[in-house]
């Protein structure tokens, strides 16, 4: 098997698509975003990685809250729009209609079928990003988006953004059980 070395400017594939809201200037607004991570259990981190620049960061630092809302495909279009305008310019408060659950400063979409309000915990200033670490307070959903009261992938119909070739995908099919898929081979290497 021959590699071939590839560009340092291929990213992780595939990145979760969401939406950060935040509180700015008194009203919601939104920022389309894949660059998030969970970085701990318990209690539950998500870690967003934002351009410096962009309006969302005001909010977030001002109040030290803001959601990430997951949305489905129904959603794609409004997504990509809101990651191709600013804040700064462009006034995305109506754009969806909105909810705030037990933060004030975390304003959610309730055309998301999941939504996670996070209280800002650490800013990490990056050469570029602010990558900000929020832990989660509190996750909503709807009975119609749940199986056994779970979120399920196949109901709300996430999508990721896969870079530099700047595309979105949808999510396939469960190809095996994490923590089970692997026990067979497990058991044969010891």
């Amino acid at each position: 098997m021959d590699k071939i070395k590839l560009d340092k400017t291929v990213f992780l594939y595939p990145m979760p698509m969401t939406i950060v809201g935040a509180t700015v200037d008194g009203k919601p607004n939104w920022l389309a975003v894949a660059w998030i991570t969970p970085v701990n259990y318990d209690p539950l981190y998500l870690g967003i990685a934002l351009g410096r620049d962009h309006h969302t960061n005001r909010g977030i630092i001002e109040h030290g809250e803001f959601s990430v809302n997951i949305p489905g495909t129904d959603l794609l279009a409004d997504t990509d729009y809101i990651g191709m305008v600013s804040g700064s310019k462009v006034d995305k408060s109506a754009l969806f209609p909105v909810f705030n659950g037990v933060l004030e400063h975390a304003p959610m979409i309730a055309d998301c079928p999941v939504t996670f309000e996070c209280r800002l915990v650490q800013t990490v200033n990056l050469p570029s990003d602010e990558f900000f670490i929020g832990e989660v307070v509190a996750a909503w959903s709807e009975e119609r988006f749940l199986t056994a009261g779970m979120p399920d992938v196949r109901k709300f119909r996430p999508f990721t953004l896969t870079m530099p070739d700047n595309r979105y995908w949808g999510i396939g099919d469960c190809v095996g059980k994490a923590w089970f898929a692997g026990k067979e081979h497990k058991a044969k290497v010891i």
